[in-house]
């Protein structure tokens, strides 16, 4: 395990409208606000997707396992924002659901919103950590660069 401490900074609300896109929205704001590190929450609906409900094979390079839907559904969801190449980048897990059906997964981008979503931006200031490529998985991960010391001492630490 590796860890790193930061504190909390701002804090943003948004409302995303009808046919908007999650990650496009949260990656924006976040570029536009010079967000480097956040926790995002969101709850609302959602119109049509794609949403990875895990992989196709557990082992080797992640094959995801896709399922879509094309209709309204009800959403509540969490995600991290990290660097990824310079730029913010949203993973972004969910809960989905529409009546006695629910998926939870990772909503790709290109789900659109239906009616509302309320995202809350939550940014984590002073925390050393990227997405990087992984080359087992093929997938790119969050890497922490700097790790927090067991007792507020100065050296990395990891376990």
């Amino acid at each position: 395990m590796k860890y790193t401490q930061g504190n909390l900074g701002r804090v943003f609300v948004a409302r995303l409208e009808d046919g908007e896109s999650v990650y496009t929205a949260v990656e924006e704001i976040a570029a536009r606000e010079n967000i480097s590190s956040a926790a995002v929450l969101a709850v609302g609906g959602m119109r049509k997707g794609k949403v990875v409900t895990g992989p196709v094979n557990p082992t080797g390079k992640i094959v995801p396992h896709y399922e879509e839907f094309d209709d309204a559904r009800e959403l509540v969801g969490v995600g991290t924002v990290f660097p990824q190449d310079g730029k913010p980048s949203l993973h972004f897990h969910a809960g989905i659901g529409r009546g006695d059906s629910a998926l939870v997964g990772c909503p790709r981008a290109g789900m659109s919103v239906f009616l509302v979503l309320e995202v809350v931006i939550i940014e984590l200031v002073g925390v050393n950590a990227q997405r990087m490529p992984d080359e087992a998985s093929g997938l790119n991960l969050l890497r922490i660069l700097a790790s927090a010391p067991p007792s507020g001492d100065s050296e990395d630490w990891e376990s």
